[in-house]
């Protein structure tokens, strides 16, 4: 196996990692935000990354280029501001339906890079995406009422699709520390802006503390940098069909931790969902194969897609 291959299978299980640890936090969430503002839970969560990512990484940050630093500052905008619409959508319509609305970013993310970067999304790669679809549907969907925390919702899965095109574009293995770091600061920005007006409030108790530097650190900090690396060795579309596996680890660390019962519908949306993954991952196999004896300049490493600007 080439390097390129082996640095795009270890891209896909470290990206599948990361949407493990998303999926990991949804209870936690859920417990934080009932006596915690969603905007000051978020700015808190990610200051604590941003000071402990430059204290660890603070040399490869202050390396960036200034073309990396304005990277950086759109790609953490675009992701805090995600991540406020979908905590106010999450104010004006159920969970479930905001997790399936939230899902749509593995549509919208190759009808996007179609549209802005002109790329060909093959047959196999729609397939999997109506698979994934469906199987968030399955998993989420309880009834679907068109209102404004639905329109909110449907915002920042743009926003989140945006985000997984940019990082696919322009992310590499070099800046990844830099960029994760850079990132990390604006979402902090971008959330404390919003928390400021009412006064931040900080966790009260030390439950809830642990729980809010497991997100700032674990599933901020560590998926971050993982995210941004993964996704300079993977194609926007893939990477977004990897991280549609959040609601299924969601699910699982419900029904484990979190004292929900195992349905029919989680079994079957998720099985759909993973079932779109090994479509993918067959479709690269077999397209591997056919191309055996093709030159690099013909079929150029994963790498090699993404960072041309």
């Amino acid at each position: 196996m080439t390097s390129p291959l082996r640095h795009a299978r270890a891209a896909t299980l470290l990206l599948l990692l990361v949407t493990s640890v998303w999926g990991s936090t949804f209870f936690l969430i859920r417990d934080l935000v009932a006596t915690l503002p969603p905007a000051d839970f978020l700015a808190v969560r990610f200051a604590i990354a941003a000071v402990v990512m430059f204290v660890l990484f603070r040399r490869q940050t202050l390396a960036l280029s200034r073309r990396d630093l304005r990277i950086g500052v759109l790609l953490g905008v675009l992701y805090g501001l995600a991540q406020l619409l979908q905590t106010i959508g999450l104010q004006h319509t159920d969970a479930s339906v905001s997790g399936f609305v939230t899902g749509t970013y593995v549509v919208l993310t190759p009808l996007l890079g179609a549209l802005l970067l002109r790329e060909r999304i093959d047959q196999v790669t729609w397939g999997a995406v109506a698979l994934t679809t469906a199987g968030l549907a399955v998993l989420s969907l309880r009834g679907l009422s068109v209102g404004l925390g639905e329109a909110v919702t449907l915002a920042s899965a743009v926003l989140y699709a945006g985000h997984i095109i940019a990082l696919g574009r322009w992310s590499t293995p070099g800046a990844a520390v830099g960029l994760s770091t850079v990132q990390a600061a604006v979402i902090a920005l971008v959330t404390g802006v919003a928390a400021v007006p009412d006064g931040i409030s900080l966790p009260a108790d030390g439950g809830q503390w642990a729980s809010l530097l497991y997100m700032a650190l674990v599933a901020g900090a560590l998926a971050l940098w993982a995210q941004t690396w993964a996704q300079a060795h993977l194609t926007a579309t893939r990477a977004a069909i990897v991280m549609a596996m959040e609601p299924v680890f969601a699910a699982f660390f419900a029904v484990l931790l979190g004292g929900e019962s195992l349905t029919g519908r989680m079994l079957l949306g998720g099985a759909l969902v993973v079932a779109s993954m090994y479509l993918v991952e067959l479709r690269g196999v077999l397209g591997r194969r056919r191309r055996s004896d093709v030159s690099a300049a013909a079929d150029p490493p994963v790498e090699a897609l993404h960072h041309d600007v």
